[in-house]
Formats: C-alpha cells, sequence, structure tokens
C-alpha cells in the first residue's frame, strides 16, 4: 500500500483508508441521494489528501470554495473569464501543480458545462512534460456525462461528455484521477461510469439506481436492500484502493463547510399578519416598474489568477526545510560553465547529476526525466522554473557522458 488516508471508521469502529496511489490508477464514482453525504465524503477526501496530492475540483454549487481558507486552493471563477483564459489557466494549473477549485456557481446549466469542459479538456491536452498526478474531482457528474441528450445542447453534450470520458478512460496516463460523483447512476453515462474501479455507494431509494449500484458493487438483489437502509454519512465501499469486499464505512469529520449551507430549522418571523402582508405589497407597483439591475461582482482578472497560481507555486519552496550540511558537502562541485546556467545552478546541476547517475536512466523518455526533475527540484527547495526541455536535455546529455563538470571550452 502506498500514501494511506483515513476516511472513516467501518461498523466495528476501526479506521478505514484510501490508498491514494492505487485511488491515482483505478478512479473513483461515488453515489448517493440529495442528502445522503456525498459532499461530505468528497470534503474529506480532499482535506485527508491536500498534502499529498495536486487536487482540482470542479464545482457547480460552490460548495468547496472554503477549501480556499484552510488549503490555499487557488478558486477561478468561471463567470470571470473568457474561454480562452480558462483554457490558459489550466495550462497553468498544471505546469505549477497547485490545487484549485473551479467555481460555476454563477454560471447558467449550459454555460456550466461548457466551461467544465474546457477547462477539463485544457487539463487533458497539457504537455507531456506536464503530466503530474493530480486528483480531478467533479461534483454532479450527470450534468457533465449526461446518458442522454434532455435539453441540452447536441453540441455542448458532445464536448462535455468527450471532455469526461478523456478524463476517465485516458487521463491514468496522463496523471488524471477522475473522481466523479452523481445522484442518479442511472442519469449518469454508462461509458464514463464504467471506467471506475473504486465505488463508495451511498443511501438511495430508487430501484433502478440501486440495482445499478449493487452489480458495481457485486451484491444480489436481497443484500442491494442494504443501500436503501443506509444513513447519511454512511457508504459501502469497494475497489483496490478502498476494500476488496464490500465494506460499510462512516465518513468521518471534516475541517471546512459549505459557505451556503442552511442546515437545520430557522425561527418563523414574529410579526403580525398585518405586518407581513405589509412587507409584501407596500411599494409593490414602485419597485415592479423599476428596471432590475444585479450588482455587478468583482471579476478577478485572468492574470490576478494567474500570479496568485505562481506565487502558490513558489511558496513551496520557501517552505522547504534548508538543505543539510552533510548533503552539501557530498554534493558534486560546481560548475560556472554549467548549459543550465542561473543562480541556482549548483542545486539544479546537482540533481540533474544525481539522476545521470541512476541506473537506466539513459532508457527513459525526455519527458519522463523532465517530469522527475522538476519534482526533484521542488522536493528540496530549488528553483527551476527557468530550465525548459531544451536546456535540461543538453545538460542531461553532457552528465550522462561524464562532461557536466568540464570547462566550458573542454566542452565544446
Amino acid at each position: 500500500m502506498g500514501a494511506q488516508i483515513e476516511i472513516g471508521t467501518d461498523s466495528e469502529g476501526r479506521s478505514t483508508f484510501v490508498d491514494v496511489e492505487e485511488l491515482l490508477a483505478t478512479r473513483l464514482l461515488v453515489q448517493g441521494n440529495s442528502g445522503s453525504g456525498k459532499s461530505h465524503l468528497l470534503r474529506r477526501l480532499l482535506e485527508q489528501s491536500a498534502q499529498i496530492v495536486q487536487q482540482v475540483v470542479i464545482d457547480p454549487e460552490g460548495d468547496f470554495a472554503s477549501l480556499a481558507d484552510r488549503y490555499d486552493h487557488v478558486l477561478i471563477d468561471g463567470a470571470a473569464h473568457s474561454a480562452s483564459e480558462i483554457a490558459a489557466l489550466a495550462g497553468r494549473v498544471r505546469q505549477h501543480r497547485v490545487s484549485v477549485v473551479l467555481m460555476l456557481d454563477e454560471l447558467e446549466v449550459e454555460q456550466q458545462i461548457r466551461c467544465a469542459a474546457l477547462f477539463l479538456s485544457a487539463l487533458f491536452d497539457a504537455p507531456r512534460e506536464h503530466w503530474y498526478p493530480a486528483l480531478v474531482v467533479v461534483d454532479e457528474a450527470q450534468m457533465f456525462a449526461p446518458a442522454a441528450a434532455g435539453e441540452l445542447a447536441e453540441d455542448a453534450r458532445r464536448l462535455t461528455l468527450a471532455a469526461m470520458t478523456n478524463l476517465m478512460c485516458r487521463g491514468r496516463k496522463r496523471g488524471l484521477a477522475g473522481i466523479v460523483a452523481t445522484q442518479r447512476l442511472a442519469k449518469l453515462a454508462k461509458n464514463v461510469a464504467a471506467e471506475a474501479s473504486n465505488f463508495l455507494m451511498g443511501r438511495t431509494f430508487l430501484d433502478i439506481d440501486m440495482q445499478r449500484a449493487a452489480d458495481l458493487l457485486g451484491m444480489d438483489r436481497r443484500q442491494a436492500e442494504r443501500i436503501r437502509d443506509l444513513q447519511r454519512g454512511q457508504f459501502l465501499g469497494l475497489g483496490p484502493a478502498i476494500s476488496r469486499r464490500p465494506v460499510a464505512v462512516q465518513i468521518g469529520a471534516v475541517h471546512t463547510g459549505a459557505k451556503n449551507a442552511a442546515e437545520g430549522l430557522a425561527p418563523l418571523p414574529v410579526a403580525s399578519g398585518d405586518e407581513l402582508e405589509a412587507l409584501l405589497h407596500d411599494d409593490l407597483a414602485q419597485q415592479a416598474a423599476e428596471p432590475v439591475h444585479p450588482a455587478a461582482r468583482p471579476v478577478a482578472r485572468s492574470v490576478d489568477i494567474e500570479q496568485e497560481i505562481s506565487s502558490r507555486a513558489g511558496a513551496r519552496f520557501e517552505d522547504r526545510e534548508p538543505v543539510r550540511a552533510e548533503e552539501e558537502t557530498a554534493a558534486p562541485p560546481s560548475n560556472a560553465g554549467s548549459p543550465l546556467g542561473g543562480a541556482n545552478e549548483d542545486g539544479v546541476a546537482r540533481i540533474v547529476h544525481d539522476l545521470a547517475a541512476e541506473e537506466g536512466a539513459t532508457f527513459q523518455s525526455s519527458a519522463a526525466l523532465y517530469r522527475e526533475f522538476a519534482l526533484r527540484c521542488r522536493q528540496r527547495g530549488v528553483p527551476s522554473a527557468h530550465i525548459d526541455m531544451v536546456r535540461f536535455r543538453r545538460s542531461f546529455a553532457h552528465a550522462s557522458a561524464g562532461l557536466g563538470y568540464l570547462e566550458a571550452p573542454l566542452r565544446e
């Protein structure tokens, strides 16, 4: 098992874990009626894995904006950006490995679908050197991968279905692990649901959804009745990242919450009937005659979001502990004529030298080596944004040939 996170407890009070590394390779499907605790489950997964893996959340209701307060997710308002800006932001998200929440709550349904499809497609089409592992969480997935066209325009349906299919079918090789949550399995496209190998099934009452959930969990019709009896926040889990046998999981507590959630009952007005009638009808004709001008929302410029993404990525370097003295003494000497150049030449050159010295490194693709190089730079707190693929290839070739620490005239 790899990096594990605790999502809750089973029926006997024992902790239930999800293997994040296995989840990246096998994807996850979450199902449950409204009020079954799907958003709570997604929030628990996101909170527990926030320091382990990059996260991208497609949020049609604005439920996950509070992740920015505690876990430094960058909020991207889909209504504040053009199509080209959304695609550019998605590219930067993959490049800088910053966790983000794409908020779609201020858009109409069809605009939400088009915006999410564009963003997912741009994530999928990122350059090979940016194929870092990331969890892509899509809430209300039946909107973005509908089983039937319904009232949605056909071109929009094809666009979003292609994006969701690419995420679930081909995203693994690009580092993208889809986590899709839906209220209705019957409304979710089968080719999207079928790609998930892990399942967390919550309470549902409709026979068609209950039977599909039971089929995915390998349960017969009699056992399927358990799904109807599940409590809020309780799910049946199955899959290589969770359990080899169906297990009932009570999802644990979370540290953040939906900012627009209205829980429980509120006291009714204490005014008299006449006062309430006056509140409704006074100056009604005058108000109806006035044109309605919705309050303008503060628009976040694309450049501001991009700067925040870059600053969040850079902040990770400052949080790292300095390299220990014994590591520095064991490192190879620096070279003033290295093809990498820059003020951080020594640290970058050491990483390239170590990478070239590993057995079998010369048989790996340049893109895979470059990703490993960028990952090690982040782990050691060495800035490497100024090193592109061409400069990396040249330096790696010098290091592999033993020329990396010769004087520049000798290398020439």
